[in-house]
């Protein structure tokens, strides 16, 4: 039962007014400049050397960039709401999709508060030796969700005089290196502690950080200017800072002292007091950003209703209060934790996965040519999806078992999602792209020559009501192995004015049919006639390379129905649809029926018939059904040859039938057919094409031949390969 709303979450009951230098630019400036500039990146210029250094630089921040690019077209094309890359992923990609990355961004954003507030505590040792680091990081946790409990626009502001903070301590650095250029450019890379790629792992962390802008989408006047100027600002300001400090560190201090001194920093700087505010306020900057994004995540996630809405309900001030408590309970729970190494290296996963899924929506709106993204902002799609893969590669760089946890933690939570049955009445870019790809597939096959060996039938049936006659479409369904494409149509005879549309009663047919687990196209026409109705539909049906290439009909109910039938065959043929008429007898089928077909030949429909007979044994209900192949002999002499030639056959198409060659000896055809098909579960029979004028005495020789016999399926072959079905991979 579906448990998601079906219009857009009602509008926040404050006014967001935060613009882009509070709302944006700080907090994702203050996130990008962390403890890992200030405590791993002299490790990582010592074992790197300064061009390696520069090179792993430019390449995590080529891709923190492109990513940038991406959320910034995706964020000019649409009012982002409150959720920042929840509500993105979701109205893009669905609400499944959305809840699967949404609920571990939480998890992350809430669990990163306690791993920042574990670093401000583990830092204060340099003071304070027997610093209880829990105990601190517990009372950090409480301090930070007082600040955001008292209002965003406050807990912002702290950031001012933290940015100040982090200004001064990079001054510091700069202005206290030697800046002796030629010496840094000539450290060389040593890789004493780790290869290449480790290092680079270590660093990418640092430039990451992105999202803290745009998860308060809801708190910012205007999101679509906003993000995109702010983020992209940020980026190009950490990238700068990033290029500069190995160049300052790198002319000031030998290899093994930035290998080897986390605080290499306190060497270097003109003021060396400025590095520990610095660094506090980095740390503190980015606790404050996660304690305000994670909240409003949750709150996205309870206005579409994947979590209960009493969680995002807004308290006086507008604040989600609710998932502001449940984001510091998770945090505090997780300073109980003995270990968070793990936890750290998960919540990288997860973070970067929502980066990839940024960059998929973007990639995909453009691949698509969805009409509806008109970005202000343009990135080409190839860009953003080449983004994507890359953040893939870097989880698995940075550790490939923490990369493959995240990964199936938000495919589980995705199917718990798509069990759910989520509605929502925006559209999302999932029919685009599905119909990008239908046509790209249909454009494939069109211009592919079709081959015997992938024929499959694709199925028209034409029935009054589906649901009344769902013997029949069962039937149906499992004659196509449940793969070929099923359109159930009804002909109602009269003046189209008078009638009007039936869309709703083919939709609804649909839904009854998904229910019993048949995916079923259902379409209702106005037909001025009944035959002539029949072969316009079945000539139009279906489209380039996918039409219908099948025909089936229940047996007419009355007399003055079955000579139409018989003249709509010769006019299927001549359009190379085959015909297929299903005379129904209920009855109480055996464990494993038996299915009879009356062989006359590959080219006289028996290779239709035996591959039906084949496709249905393959299904649950026929499994294991014992096929027996007949045929009928004039000629006693005849009977052995017929009945090696058909053992023969059954070992060179590999279906296993159980062959039998029945004498006629003056019996009546008719006679013959009903004694050896006695008990049947099904039977199928060939069925020729009757001479103008001949229908009438054509219906009475079927009506003959068929009315002792079980359910019983006439057929006749008309497909382009007629004869060929059969054959082997290698004589095709």
């Amino acid at each position: 039962m579906s448990t998601a709303p079906t219009s857009e979450p009602a509008e926040s009951a404050k006014t967001p007014g935060l613009g882009t230098f509070l709302g944006v630019y700080t907090p994702t400036i203050l996130t990008i400049l962390g403890v890992i500039m200030y405590l791993r990146f002299g490790w990582v210029i010592g074992n790197a050397g300064i061009w390696a250094t520069l090179i792993i630089v430019a390449l995590a921040n080529a891709i923190t960039f492109a990513t940038a690019l991406s959320l910034s077209s995706v964020a000019t094309n649409m009012k982002v709401g409150v959720g920042g890359a929840y509500f993105i992923i979701s109205r893009s990609l669905g609400l499944e999709i959305g809840g699967a990355i949404g609920l571990p961004l939480f998890l992350s954003q809430a669990v990163s508060l306690t791993l920042y507030c574990f670093g401000l505590a583990e830092s204060l040792r340099l003071i304070w030796p027997g610093v209880p680091v829990p105990l601190v990081a517990a009372g950090m946790v409480i301090l930070v969700a007082g600040i955001a409990a008292r209002s965003t626009v406050f807990a912002l502001k702290m950031q001012i005089p933290i940015l100040g903070l982090v200004a001064l301590s990079l001054l510091s650095l700069l202005l206290g290196a030697d800046w002796n250029l030629s010496a840094a450019m000539e450290m060389p890379a040593s890789f004493i502690d780790a290869d290449f790629w480790k290092i680079f792992a270590v660093f990418f962390p640092a430039v990451t950080g992105i999202l803290a802008g745009v998860s308060l989408s809801g708190d910012l006047a205007e999101p679509d200017r906003a993000i995109p100027i702010g983020t992209l600002t940020a980026v190009i300001t950490g990238a700068l800072i990033y290029m500069a400090i190995p160049f300052a560190l790198a002319s000031s201090v030998p290899a093994e002292m930035l290998r080897d001194d986390s605080m290499v920093w306190m060497k270097v700087a003109l003021v060396p007091a400025l590095i520990l505010p610095g660094l506090w306020g980095a740390i503190l900057s980015s606790a404050i950003g996660s304690i305000l994004g994670a909240p409003r995540t949750l709150q996205a996630m309870a206005d579409d209703g994947l979590v209960s809405p009493v969680i995002g309900k807004l308290g006086a001030d507008g604040e989600p209060r609710m998932a502001l408590y449940l984001s510091a309970a998770v945090a505090l729970l997780a300073c109980a934790l003995g270990d968070l190494n793990t936890v750290a290296v998960t919540v990288s996963m997860f973070f970067l996965t929502t980066y990839g899924m940024v960059n998929i929506v973007c990639g995909l709106e453009g691949l698509i040519g969805d009409p509806s993204f008109r970005p202000r902002f343009r990135f080409h799609w190839s860009m953003s999806l080449a983004c994507a893969v890359a953040c893939v590669w870097v989880m698995f760089l940075i550790h490939p078992i923490a990369a493959a946890l995240a990964i199936s933690i938000e495919v589980a939570i995705f199917a718990v999602m798509k069990r759910r049955a989520l509605k929502a009445s925006w559209g999302d870019l999932r029919g685009g792209l599905l119909m990008q790809l239908a046509i790209w597939a249909l454009v494939k096959k069109r211009h592919k020559e079709e081959q015997a060996r992938s024929w499959r039938p694709h199925i028209l049936v034409f029935t009054s009501d589906p649901l009344r006659n769902l013997a029949l479409v069962e039937f149906t369904w499992a004659l196509s192995l449940q793969r070929g494409v099923l359109t159930i149509t009804s002909l109602v005879v009269g003046d189209f004015d008078a009638h009007g549309s039936y869309d709703q009663r083919a939709r609804s047919w649909e839904e009854g049919l998904q229910r019993r687990g048949i995916s079923a196209f259902c379409e209702v026409h106005v037909v001025p006639e009944l035959e002539s109705g029949m072969v316009t539909v079945a000539q139009a049906n279906g489209m380039a390379g996918l039409a219908s290439n099948t025909v089936l009909l229940g047996w007419p109910d009355k007399d003055q129905l079955a000579l139409p039938v018989i003249r709509v065959m010769r006019r299927l043929d001549k359009l190379g649809k085959s015909l297929l008429i299903v005379r129904h007898k209920p009855a109480v089928l055996e464990p494993k029926p038996r299915i009879v077909v009356w062989w006359t030949g590959a080219r006289n429909n028996g290779d239709l018939m035996l591959m039906l007979a084949h496709m249905l044994s393959l299904n649950p209900g026929w499994r294991g059904s014992r096929i027996e192949l007949k045929s009928v002999v004039f000629d006693a002499a005849d009977q052995q040859p017929q009945s090696e030639a058909l053992a023969a056959l059954s070992a060179d198409v590999r279906i296993e039938v159980h062959p039998q060659v029945v004498l006629l000896a003056g019996r009546k055809l008719a006679q013959v057919f009903a004694e050896h098909s006695r008990g049947a579960g099904i039977v199928f029979m060939g069925m020729g094409i009757p001479e103008p004028g001949e229908e009438e005495a054509y219906r009475s020789r079927v009506e003959d031949l068929v009315k002792d016999l079980p359910t019983t399926v006439l057929v006749r072959n008309a497909s382009p390969f007629r004869g060929q079905l059969l054959q082997t991979q290698k004589e095709s």
